[in-house]
């Protein structure tokens, strides 16, 4: 079963996939336990080019990569469908028009491609709030399905950081949101980074630089050393 998931894969050079035991994490929003974690790699070339604020080439790379995920994971989800197997897909993002009143109080969603990405030993929490792989770096974009179908082949979980002394994206960051504390599983998101002001810095930003009215910035991932290997 896992290998004909990872076989949708369009190009396994430009995607990361995990399978997560998320046992109660999931509990209070979903009927189910295990996820599916996909990544897709986002272009060096355009991250790169993202000098302190975000750029039109990056707003547009960052939909497409978006839609392309949203496009597998549907399929992900009809296979598992046609298989018997119930379950739920997990967009790359949510549009501002969907968001609820919690999350506008919190900034915090239902589910976490992080943290099941981190459960799946994709990649751990940057200083910055990014998940942060071995194979891309944070650059990427990533979707999930869910399901109560146990895999033979599950990822073992990420606990703390990896980024050592690093602290580029904490001096780069035009917001000024993170302390740079290392993240664990014990240790809160506003322990180490705030996402107010984050968010602030982003729609200013994009307003400022490309005229969207979006969350959009960038700077974290071009300049983290592990996106450049």
């Amino acid at each position: 079963m896992q290998n004909s998931i990872i076989n949708l894969l369009p190009n396994l050079d430009e995607y990361i996939i995990g399978f997560a035991d998320m046992e109660q994490l999931l509990k209070m929003n979903y009927p189910f336990r295990y996820a599916i974690v996909v990544g897709m790699k986002l272009n060096d070339e355009i991250i790169d080019g993202i000098e302190g604020a975000p750029t039109m080439e990056y707003f547009h790379l960052y939909h497409e990569t978006n839609h392309s995920l949203n496009d597998l994971v549907l399929k992900i989800s009809n296979f598992l469908k046609a298989k018997g197997i119930e379950n739920q897909y997990i967009l790359s993002t949510i549009e501002d028009s969907e968001l609820d009143n919690e999350y506008r109080k919190t900034l915090r969603y239902k589910y976490s491609h992080k943290m099941a990405a981190t459960r799946a030993g994709i990649g751990w929490i940057g200083k910055t709030d990014l998940l942060v792989s071995e194979k891309f770096g944070p650059g990427f974009r990533m979707a999930s399905v869910l399901t109560n179908y146990r895999f033979e082949n599950l990822g073992k979980p990420i606990t703390e950081s990896r980024c050592g002394n690093c602290k580029i994206c904490v001096e780069k960051c035009p917001a000024h949101a993170a302390n740079g504390r290392l993240w664990n599983i014990e240790l809160d998101r506003d322990d180490f980074y705030d996402a107010s002001k984050c968010r602030e810095m982003c729609r200013k930003r994009s307003f400022d630089y490309i005229h969207k009215e979006i969350s959009l910035c960038g700077v974290c991932i071009s300049v983290c050393p592990k996106g450049k290997q």
